[in-house]
């Protein structure tokens, strides 16, 4: 017996000891200083073979202490909000025929259509191939977050829409303001009642409340604030918009990501009966939007072989995932019917530390896992 507690892997139909090799590279991360800690969850066939929790998800507690990580410590996904909270709505709009992919995104919010923009689709938004600018500076002006809206949805093309796959922050801002609309209600409540709620995601949520703090991993230091941020967002544009965004701002824990996971790999099912998705919707999301280009995305998703792939040598070429600046990511592989969950709070460190390796070694032995 390895020194995990893997008692559940065998339900899962996994191997034991891949899964502590797993771990184990979690753990080396840690004692190396690339994160004070994370947690992982790995599973299979819907279930989960394991959770490992190590480390501190606070180095700096406000009394003096070191908060230590647990199974259910809360982590700011950042852009894991993308395809957790961002990209499930949307496809419920198109499941329920209230958003059509290739319709113009000034169809559903008209002051897109300035500065050349009139054509941009929606789907060129969830591909990344929009001709928006990757990142923008709006929290440092004092705007509002109306004014922070109106700003993005003003800017100009950087590039010919279709013609390459530039990952844009301000194209899933975009996408999030759609939703919001089409969804009469702010996002994190539409996200909360329509996603969260129906897979019983109860640890995940837009905005999380202060009594939740002890909960929750500690994210980068803050000049401005003279601590390390702490329940709040990281992302400064998120920031901005209010806490809540289209991008970034999602708080979650490894158990509900799982939930969220084997929703995916069961085709948009829930338990027996249920569904969120359908069938049609998670296969078009996961299959590749962007032929011809330098790039392999689905709807939202990375697939293998994109620049951006942290899927490892040995999951299959199905694989798909996300990755969050914060030092999160979620990679699911349909031929295989696993899952990974790992989570950590990189940059308490400092935003140079890397988990790029980490990602892919983990994922790796996942695959290995799979009996």
């Amino acid at each position: 017996m390895n020194e995990y507690d893997t008692s559940a892997a065998a339900d899962a139909n996994m191997d034991p000891d891949r899964i502590a090799d797993a771990f184990r590279l979690l753990d080396e991360a840690v004692a190396r200083g690339d994160t004070p800690g994370g947690v992982a969850a790995i599973g299979r066939h819907g279930r989960v073979a394991a959770v490992h929790a190590v480390g501190v998800a606070h180095t700096a507690a406000p009394d003096g202490g070191r908060l230590p990580a647990a199974p259910g410590t809360i982590y700011d996904c950042a852009s894991l909000t993308k395809v957790v909270a961002t990209l499930p709505l949307a496809l419920l709009l198109v499941d329920r025929g209230r958003l059509r992919l290739d319709d113009p995104v000034a169809v559903y919010l008209p002051a897109f259509a300035a500065e050349g923009k009139s054509a941009v689709t929606v789907k060129q938004l969830l591909t990344h191939t929009s001709g928006l600018l990757s990142h923008k500076d709006m929290y440092s002006h004092g705007w509002t977050p109306d004014e922070v809206k109106a700003h993005v949805l003003g800017q100009p093309l950087e590039y010919e829409p279709g013609t390459k796959m530039v990952y844009s922050d301000l194209g899933f801002i975009t996408l999030g303001a759609i939703v919001s609309e089409l969804f009469g209600e702010p996002l994190a409540d539409a996200a909360r009642k329509h996603v969260f709620e129906p897979l019983g995601m109860s640890d995940t949520r837009f905005l999380p409340r202060e009594e939740l703090r002890p909960r929750i991993a500690a994210t980068e230091y803050d000049a401005g604030l003279g601590r390390h941020k702490w329940g709040e967002v990281h992302d400064e544009n998120a920031g901005a918009l209010g806490g809540a965004s289209g991008h970034a701002g999602l708080f979650s824990t490894a158990a509900d990501l799982a939930k969220y996971a084997a929703m995916w790999l069961a085709q948009g099912r829930i338990g027996g009966s249920g569904r969120l998705l359908s069938a049609a919707a998670v296969e078009a999301a996961t299959r590749c939007a962007t032929p011809g280009l330098a790039a392999n995305r689905g709807l939202g998703w990375v697939l293998k072989g994109d620049p951006w792939d942290a899927s490892g040598d040995l999951l299959s070429p199905s694989c798909y995932g996300h990755t969050g600046f914060t030092g999160t990511s979620l990679w699911m592989d349909p031929a295989a019917d696993c899952f990974a969950v790992l989570l950590t709070n990189r940059v308490h460190y400092g935003r140079d530390v890397s988990v790029a390796r980490l990602r892919h070694c983990f994922h790796n032995a996942t695959a290995a896992a799979c009996l």
